[in-house]
């Protein structure tokens, strides 16, 4: 085990505030980075003005007029662009993260365009993914379900789809894929925050009467029984085809006019080479987590390695997955992976 150290001492304070949802959070003071953030502004206030903004595209909506909408959170690199595309593939309208886009523009004091959403009787069911971290803490802390609630979107015509992946794997990619772009000390912060969270959306949600679904990345190992079993969950088994899974052809370059994904408006400084890669089908793509003594034992000090179990034994029961079939998945511990 590392030594500790004050940053170390510091993020374990504020994973407890995390994993306690301590009310303080909402009200956290955010302090320009000058990169991603250039105002300083209050999570509560940053909030508010995001609320305001989806309301205004709500505006002429009735209760009725709201698609049914499939929503999943989770932290970021968690598979979670190829998974709006696959929902994309089915035909109906998927959008890669509006509510974290409209924030980004109100990082840097800019307006947030709101977000315009299709009636129902033309697009009777829609997906969108949000996903938290990586850039600054506000990223990893905001409620977008929250948001959706409080805008107007009817609590009885969302669908929640909480997302994960192993901790160690996750990390690595977010020290992969952002190097150079944000220190390794806060990104490993900011994913911390991102995946404590977890408890925070779910305990929303549950409160707000939405239903829950679990899927975890590692049940991509067997795409396309693990697909099929949360269509059916959601209710979407009618609309479940294998080709949706296996054969993707130019659908796969998922940063293309050719993927079935939405994509928003948002700044330039979020341009990542190589963020997004392309495949011919949906699949599990495994990864190395070489990561520092420091940074495995925040995993397991700070309670992330516990979030992720849970989400396992969520995922195996939402699923109805055997025993057999688990463990293939997941290890025979159901657990962290080595």
């Amino acid at each position: 085990m590392s030594t500790p150290t004050p940053f170390s001492g510091e993020l374990e304070r504020l994973a407890d505030r995390v994993r306690t949802q301590h009310p303080s959070l909402d009200t956290m003071w955010l302090e320009p980075d000058g990169k991603y953030q250039t105002r300083s502004v209050a999570l509560d206030t940053l909030m508010r003005e995001m609320a305001a903004s989806l309301a205004e595209g709500f505006a002429g909506h009735r209760a009725e007029d709201f698609p049914m909408h499939y929503f999943a959170w989770g932290k970021c690199r968690v598979g979670s662009t190829p998974l709006t595309n696959l929902f994309g593939i089915t035909g109906m309208p998927s959008y890669y993260q509006p509510l974290k886009m409209m924030m980004r523009h109100l990082f840097i004091g800019q307006a947030a365009t709101p977000w315009a959403i299709p009636m129902a009787a033309d697009q009777p069911q829609i997906f969108s993914k949000e996903t938290a971290g990586p850039y600054v803490v506000a990223e990893s802390l905001f409620n977008p379900l929250r948001l959706l609630i409080e805008a107007g979107y009817p609590a009885n015509r969302l669908r929640v789809i909480l997302l994960d992946r192993e901790p160690a794997s996750s990390l690595a990619s977010w020290l992969d894929r952002l190097h150079g772009c944000v220190p390794d000390s806060m990104l490993l912060r900011n994913y911390v925050v991102a995946a404590l969270n977890m408890s925070r959306m779910e305990s929303y949600a549950r409160h707000a009467g939405i239903p829950v679904i679990h899927y975890v990345y590692e049940a991509s190992k067997e795409a396309v029984q693990s697909v099929r079993m949360l269509f059916e969950r959601l209710g979407l088994g009618d609309q479940f085809a294998e080709a949706t899974v296996t054969d993707w052809r130019e659908t796969g370059q998922l940063r293309s006019e050719t993927s079935r994904i939405t994509y928003g408006d948002e700044p330039t400084i979020y341009n990542v080479l190589g963020l997004h890669g392309s495949d011919t089908a949906y699949r599990y793509r495994a990864r190395r987590s070489s990561l520092t003594d420091l940074q495995r034992d925040m995993l397991e000090r700070c309670g992330v390695n516990d979030v992720y179990r849970s989400s396992v034994a969520a995922c195996v029961r939402d699923l109805g997955l055997d025993l057999a079939t688990s463990e293939r998945l997941f290890g025979h511990s159901h657990g962290v992976e080595a």
